[in-house]
């Protein structure tokens, strides 16, 4: 999954794409270095991030998700957004899936908007508004307060209707540097097998802070991390640095047609 920020403050992207031809070059270089899906975000969810609107999102958005069905029909689409009226404007455009960082829970209407147009639904654990996001929550046992929210997370959503979920751990948000460690090392116990795990590791400060560098100087890192994932049942890795990426999944295939 290769990451479509259209955003201006996006913490490492913010402003390179925000435009539909700029848009358009960077999802061209996404398709070529191997990405099957593109998650386009119309706002940034870092901290301290600017806070817009359904309609504004929207507008953001423009015609871009037409303009890339049309111009790479093979790549899926799947739209960040927690607004269910975002989710409406990008099924009639031609989404593929809905990337909701917020589980259904900055907008009440999600789970049944999802229901309603069948498609796969991303469910990420969070904290349970949008200004509680970035707060840092000292867990007992990360690995089985995740379990628990997607077990109950994902009741409501079968209850809904929606039967295609895909699982996000939430690197990134309102976690302390161990406890995402933890996630890392504790892979193969998140979710319960049934659902597929997408990791979302790409330039987060939890990997890059520690080591006294930057977000855009921590590929190698970011790729060893990838493996591990990868070797406990990971099946989709969000990403900035596709060519990397695709580099590491051809390695743990190689190593796994092996086995």
């Amino acid at each position: 999954m290769g990451i479509l920020n259209l955003t201006p403050d996006s913490f490492s992207d913010g402003g390179k794409f925000n435009d539909e031809k700029s848009a358009l070059e960077h999802t061209e270089k996404l398709v070529k270095d191997g990405a099957e899906i593109i998650d386009i975000g119309p706002q940034s969810t870092r901290p301290n991030a600017e806070f817009l609107s359904s309609q504004e999102e929207i507008k953001r958005i423009g015609s871009i998700i037409f303009q890339i069905k049309k111009e790479f029909p093979e790549a899926l689409i799947s739209l960040d957004t927690f607004y269910s009226e975002t989710v409406k404007f990008g099924f009639n455009e031609g989404i593929d899936i809905i990337n909701d960082i917020s589980g259904g829970q900055y907008d009440e209407k999600m789970f049944e908007t999802a229901a309603e147009t069948k498609l796969p639904y991303i469910l990420m654990h969070v904290n349970p508004s949008y200004e509680t996001m970035h707060d840092k929550i000292k867990f007992a046992d990360i690995t089985l307060e995740v379990n628990r929210y997607f077990s109950k997370k994902n009741s409501e959503l079968l209850e809904k209707g929606v039967k295609d979920i895909i699982l996000d751990p939430g690197f990134g948000f309102g976690k302390s540097v161990d406890d995402q460690m933890k996630m890392i090392t504790e892979t193969e116990h998140l979710g319960f097998g049934r659902f597929p795990l997408l990791i979302g590791i790409s330039r987060k400060s939890f990997i890059y802070k520690p080591l006294g560098k930057s977000a855009l100087d921590i590929k190698e890192e970011t790729q060893k991390l990838h493996m591990k994932v990868l070797e406990q049942g990971a099946k989709i890795l969000r990403v900035h640095d596709v060519a990397e990426t695709a580099v590491t999944i051809s390695e743990f295939l190689q190593k796994n047609k092996k086995c």
